[in-house]
C-alpha cells in the first residue's frame, strides 16, 4: 500500500506542477505564509531541542550502547562511513550554496544590518555556518539513530513507523503507521527531486561557462538523463560497492578542490574567517537558534532559517534511513560525534574557503559577484573562479564534483525510497529501485520544464510541519528504548558482579575452612 499510494501521490503532484505551475504555486505560497506565521517558532524550538537531546545522548549514560548489540562490529571503515554520510547528507548543496549563500546574505543581510557592509559580511558567514552546521546534522542523526536502533536492536523493518512503536503501540503497523510511511516517502521524493533540480541547473550553468554550451532545457534534460543511467548503475551494484566507491572518490575530489581553492585563494583571509566566524557562531548559537522577528515585518528568518529547517526535516527520512543502513556496529557516542560533529566541522571549513573567497573577491574588487547573483545563484561559483588562477581547471573539477554528488545523492535516495516503500527488511528488489529511480528523474525533469521548483520548495516547508511534530515523538520513543536497554545492561552487570562476589566469598570461605582444618590436623599430630 505504501508503495502504490506514494507513487500515485507523487504523480498527482508532478502533474499539477507541470500542467498549472502558476495556480499551483499561488496555492502553495498562500499556505506557506500561514504555516510560517502560525508555526515558524515551532520549527526553531523543535530543532534546537533535537540538538540538545542528541548531545545528551552522546555524552550521557547512553553513550556506550551499541547499534546492533554489544558484540556488533561496524560494516564499513570510519573513512568510508564518514564519506557516505557527507555525500548523502548535503554534498550537492554545499557546492551550490558554498559561495552563493554568503554573497546573498551580504547583499540582503539579517538582523536589520546595512547591506554590503562589514557587519553584513560577518553576519553572512555566521549564518552560513548556522544553516549548515550542528542543527541539520542533529536532525539527520536523530532519525538515523532511531531507525538504526529499531532496525538492528529490535528487529524492525527499517520504516519510519517502527520508531513510534514505544509510543503508539500496535498502531505502528496499522493505518497510522501506513500514513506516516506514505508521508515520509512522498516528502523524501519531492525533497530529493527538488535538490537534484538545483544541481541540474548549476551543472548546466557550469557547462555553459566552461564549454560554451547553452544552458537551456535540452542541456538540462541531457544532464538528468546521463545522471539517471549512472545513479541506477550505482544503486544496482549495492551499498558495499557502487555507493561506497563513489562516496569515497567524491570525498577525495571535494578535498582536492577545497585544498586548491585554499592555496590559490586568500589563504590567510580564509583562516581568519574560519576562526572569527566559529567564535561568533558558538557565542550566538542559542540566540540564532531561537530568533524570530516579531517586532518587524522582515521575512528573512522565514525565507532562510525556517525554510532550511523544514528542508532538513523533509530530507531526514531519506538521510536518516541511509545513515542507519551504514551505521551498524557504532556506539551511540560514536554515532552522534560522527554524524553531527565531524560533518559540521567539514562544512565550516568548506564555507570558510568558498564563502571567504567569494567575500574577499567582492570586498576587494576582484570580481562583482553581486551582479552574478542577480543572474542566478548557480552562476556565483563559476564567476568567482574567474578571479583565481587556473580558473578553467577549478571549474572542471567543480563540474565533476557536482555530477558525482548528484549521482551519490540520487543513488542513496533511490535505495532509501525503495526500502521505505516495502514491508520487508533488507535490500529491496531491483525493479522497485528502478521505479523510484525513474520517478526521481521524472520529477526533477518535469519541475524544470514547468518552472515548478519554487512551488515544490514551498511544499517542502509545509509538509515538514507534521514531521517536526513527529520528531518530538521520536525523541520520546528513542529515550524509552535506550533507557530500557541501559537498565537491562546495568542489571546484567550487577548480576554478574553479584555472581563474582558470591564466588569470591565461597572461595574465601573454602580457603579459610581448609586453613582451619590444616591447623587442627597439625595440632593433633604427636
Amino acid at each position: 500500500m505504501v508503495f502504490r499510494v506514494s507513487i500515485a501521490l507523487v504523480a498527482v503532484l508532478v502533474v499539477l506542477a507541470g500542467i498549472a505551475p502558476g495556480p499551483f504555486n499561488d496555492v502553495v505560497q498562500t499556505a506557506l505564509v500561514e504555516v510560517v506565521r502560525g508555526a515558524g517558532w515551532l520549527y526553531l524550538l523543535i530543532v534546537f531541542l533535537t540538538l540538545t537531546f542528541l548531545l545528551y545522548l552522546a555524552f550521557g549514560r547512553f553513550g556506550n550502547l551499541r547499534i546492533g548489540g554489544e558484540d556488533a562490529e561496524p560494516d564499513f571503515s570510519r573513512a568510508s562511513w564518514l564519506s557516505m554520510l557527507f555525500a548523502a547528507g548535503m554534498g550537492i548543496g554545499l557546492v551550490f550554496w558554498g559561495a552563493a549563500e554568503p554573497i546573498s546574505h551580504f547583499v540582503t543581510p539579517p538582523e536589520g544590518l546595512p547591506p554590503q557592509s562589514m557587519d553584513a559580511a560577518r553576519a553572512s558567514m555566521r549564518y552560513a555556518f548556522f544553516h549548515w552546521g550542528l542543527h541539520p546534522w542533529a536532525i539527520y542523526a536523530l532519525i538515523g539513530l532511531a531507525m538504526a536502533w529499531f532496525q538492528y536492536n529490535r528487529n524492525g523493518r527499517g520504516l519510519i513507523s517502527d520508531m513510534l512503536q514505544p509510543v503508539i503501540g500496535r498502531y505502528h503497523r496499522g493505518w497510522f503507521g501506513q500514513l506516516v510511511n506514505i508521508t515520509a516517502v512522498v516528502a523524501t521524493a519531492i525533497g530529493v527531486a527538488t535538490t537534484l533540480g538545483f544541481g541540474t541547473i548549476q551543472i548546466a550553468a557550469g557547462l555553459q561557462r566552461v564549454f560554451g554550451i547553452t544552458a537551456g532545457v535540452p542541456l538540462q534534460m541531457t544532464v538528468i538523463g546521463v545522471a539517471f543511467v549512472l545513479y541506477m548503475a550505482s544503486t544496482a551494484s549495492g551499498v558495499e560497492r557502487g555507493v561506497k566507491w563513489l562516496s569515497n572518490f567524491n570525498l577525495g575530489l571535494a578535498t582536492t578542490l577545497l585544498a586548491m581553492l585554499l592555496v590559490l585563494g586568500p589563504t590567510g583571509f580564509i583562516f581568519d574567517i574560519f576562526t572569527t566566524t566559529l567564535g561568533a557562531y558558538l557565542n550566538q548559537l542559542v540566540t540564532m537558534s531561537l530568533r524570530m522577528s516579531p517586532f518587524s515585518d522582515s521575512t528573512w528568518v522565514a525565507d532562510w532559517t525556517i525554510f532550511y529547517w523544514a528542508w532538513w526535516i523533509a530530507w531526514a527520512p531519506f538521510v536518516g534511513s541511509f545513515i542507519a543502513r551504514v551505521s551498524r556496529g557504532r556506539s551511540v557516542r560514536e554515532f552522534v560525534v560522527g554524524v553531527v560533529l565531524a560533518p559540521t566541522l567539514l562544512g565550516f571549513l568548506w564555507f570558510s574557503v568558498f564563502g571567504g573567497t567569494a567575500l574577499w573577491s567582492q570586498l576587494f574588487g576582484h570580481v562583482d559577484l553581486t551582479q552574478a547573483l542577480s543572474n542566478g545563484y548557480e552562476t556565483v561559483l563559476f564567476t568567482m573562479f574567474d578571479s583565481l588562477p587556473v580558473s578553467l581547471l577549478l571549474s572542471i573539477l567543480a563540474l565533476l564534483l557536482l555530477m558525482i554528488f548528484f549521482i551519490t545523492s540520487a543513488d542513496s535516495a533511490v535505495l532509501v525510497l525503495a526500502s521505505m516503500s516495502t514491508d520487508e527488511a533488507g535490500d529491496p528488489s531491483l525493479p522497485r529501485k528502478l521505479v523510484w529511480g525513474v520517478a526521481v528523474a521524472l520529477i526533477a525533469a518535469v519541475l524544470l520544464l514547468a518552472g515548478g521548483l519554487d512551488a515544490l520548495q514551498g511544499m517542502i516547508t509545509i509538509a515538514a510541519l507534521p514531521f517536526a511534530l513527529l520528531m518530538v515523538l521520536v525523541m520520546v520513543s528513542l529515550y524509552r528504548v535506550l533507557d530500557a536497554e541501559s537498565n537491562r545492561q546495568r542489571r546484567l552487570a550487577q548480576r554478574g558482579r553479584h555472581l563474582i562476589e558470591a564466588w569470591i566469598e565461597r572461595e574465601q570461605a573454602a580457603q579459610e575452612e581448609a586453613r582451619v582444618e590444616a591447623a587442627e590436623a597439625g595440632r593433633d599430630k604427636p
